[in-house]
């Protein structure tokens, strides 16, 4: 009988809003696994760290074993992150922040684990997408994520073209991020590129103390004051009217 392998969520970037972002029952389960696969190991056990402040750890923190999953990794390596769980241990895959496997590298291990028949459990926890979507007004009926944008000035506004032409034929919200040293650039491209009354939302640092989120008209955002956004992580929408 194989282990289960749960995702689970992390903070969004503030460590003080641990308790009011992770429920206690996701507290509480994380504190009972001893096998972990992570971006980043160290990162990961900042975060354990955090989750012991509550709850005592299943293991001293440093017998935990954390396996890492990046970018770097290879594919070939996805089999044997899944061994434990395949010999009957239940292990957590823990994101960076927000939720594991959507736009992170863990979805791959996700696919694979029901592959071999092993049960996976999403936990609750902060999504800034979902949240993004929430808070801004717009059609939250039909979205779309289309990850980065590219970093070529001209390619970059016919991408954004393109996304208003199909959010304005579907009406359908168009989400996307950006490097946060970017941002600035990008809510540029995006007032620049956009007709004037497409609707934009510039979603930031969400569920931290610093949460900032204003949706506007591609021309209001011409004249407006640029939000307090460097270096932060944003979310950018559009809704093609």
């Amino acid at each position: 009988m194989t282990g289960t392998l749960f995702l689970i969520p992390n903070t969004l970037g503030d460590t003080e809003t641990l308790a009011s972002v992770l429920p206690e029952q996701v507290q509480q389960l994380t504190s009972q696994l001893d096998y972990f696969v992570a971006e980043n190991a160290k990162t990961a056990r900042a975060f354990l760290k955090l989750v012991h402040a509550r709850h005592p750890l299943a293991k001293p923190l440093q017998e935990i074993r954390i396996a890492e999953l990046n970018v770097n990794t290879p594919a070939s390596a996805l089999a044997g992150l899944l061994q434990p769980l395949l010999a009957g241990q239940d292990g957590g895959l823990v994101s960076e922040a927000g939720v594991p496997a959507v736009a992170d590298p863990g979805a791959d291990l996700v696919r694979l684990a029901h592959q071999h028949g092993i049960p996976v459990r999403p936990l609750v926890g902060p999504s800034s997408l979902l949240l993004a979507v929430m808070a801004s007004g717009l059609n939250g009926q039909s979205f779309a994520f289309n990850g980065y944008l590219p970093t070529d000035a001209a390619q970059r506004a016919s991408r954004i073209k393109e996304l208003e032409q199909r959010s304005r034929k579907e009406k359908q919200t168009q989400l996307f991020i950006e490097t946060p040293y970017r941002n600035g650039a990008m809510l540029e491209a995006l007032s620049a590129a956009c007709a004037p009354g497409t609707l934009i939302c510039v979603a930031t640092d969400l569920s931290l103390p610093s949460e900032s989120i204003r949706t506007m008209t591609a021309a209001k955002w011409k004249s407006a004051p640029a939000p307090d956004f460097h270096k932060k992580p944003t979310v950018f929408l559009l809704l093609g009217q």
